[in-house]
């Protein structure tokens, strides 16, 4: 195990210091916060365990199946400064269910009270430590925002000469907060849950003056010869789109195992967010086939 640094993040790993907050939270993002944290939330699946856990100063939420063969590290959407481990716990239990891995949902820190580098530095924390833990890389799975916070922390293994994940699932993943994607405005009718303003906002409240081209924050721009076997999903009428067309091209011109999966008529981030419906239980069996198939001789 490496020495931790003044931040509480493994000092091997050479990440950007953390930094104070420039911004108030708004009153309108507190509110969004508060409703989505008194949704009711369904019962795990049959078998699953849910606990709630801490590596490090980090809290996670826990799903785990019976006999579990192998581990997950989930990141959670909401644009760097919405959602939860909680909120994501029903999506999560079922995706341990259904690739028999235990899951490990992480609570980072939000923006615009923990600005960048705050969730990257929860991110490798976390995943330092299940890797000790478990003795072998985890699959790094994230869905928008939490999907680009998965490949970034790909990227800072690769600079830091940690292991990577084993794969990464990104799921309608946020990887270009330079937010200058052409379907921004292609797909600004069709997808009812992101758009260019919020992203534009999302960004600035996270990057709060840090360069939006730095990989670790936009890890579209990064070197992908170094990213481990990848399934990517987008929704073909989401804004978001763009940004997994690029970064499938990016890691199959890398040489890079990479599958990617697009549907028609389903919403931004359609199987972490709408886990009951078809297409996202689909997803789920696509899923598991790719985790099952990283251990087949």
């Amino acid at each position: 195990m490496s020495t931790e640094s003044t931040t509480g993040t493994p000092g091997a790993w050479a990440l950007p210091g953390e930094r104070r907050s420039t911004m108030p939270t708004p009153d309108d993002l507190a509110a969004r916060r508060a409703g989505a944290g008194a949704a009711p939330r369904p019962a795990p699946p049959p078998g699953v365990e849910v606990t709630g856990v801490r590596y490090g100063d980090v809290p996670c939420v826990v799903c785990e199946p019976p006999r579990p063969r192998g581990v997950l590290t989930y990141f959670h959407g909401g644009g760097y400064r919405l959602g939860s481990a909680a909120q994501f716990t029903p999506f999560a239990a079922r995706l341990a269910a259904a690739t028999g891995s235990r899951v490990v949902v992480v609570d980072y820190r939000l923006a615009p009270e923990h600005p960048f580098p705050a969730a990257l530095h929860d991110a490798a924390g976390v995943y330092e430590r299940v890797l000790a833990e478990s003795g072998r890389p985890p699959v790094a799975i994230g869905d928008s925002a939490g999907g680009g916070l998965a490949a970034a922390l790909a990227v800072a293994c690769a600079g830091a000469k940690v292991p990577v994940p084993r794969a990464l699932v990104l799921m309608s993943a946020w990887l270009d907060l330079r937010c200058v994607a052409g379907t921004y405005t292609s797909r600004a009718t069709t997808d009812r849950l992101f758009s260019h303003d919020a992203a534009r906002q999302a960004a600035g409240q996270y990057l709060q003056g840090h360069d939006a081209g730095d990989p670790l924050a936009s890890p579209l721009l990064a070197d992908a010869a170094s990213f481990p076997p990848t399934l990517l999903f987008a929704s073909t009428g989401e804004v978001l789109l763009d940004d997994t067309v690029a970064m499938a091209s990016n890691l199959a011109r890398a040489g890079v195992p990479t599958a990617v999966r697009f549907e028609r008529d389903v919403p931004h981030a359609w199987p972490s967010v709408f886990p009951d419906r078809p297409e996202a239980a689909a997803a789920l069996d696509v899923i598991a086939e790719f985790v099952r198939r990283l251990d087949a001789p």
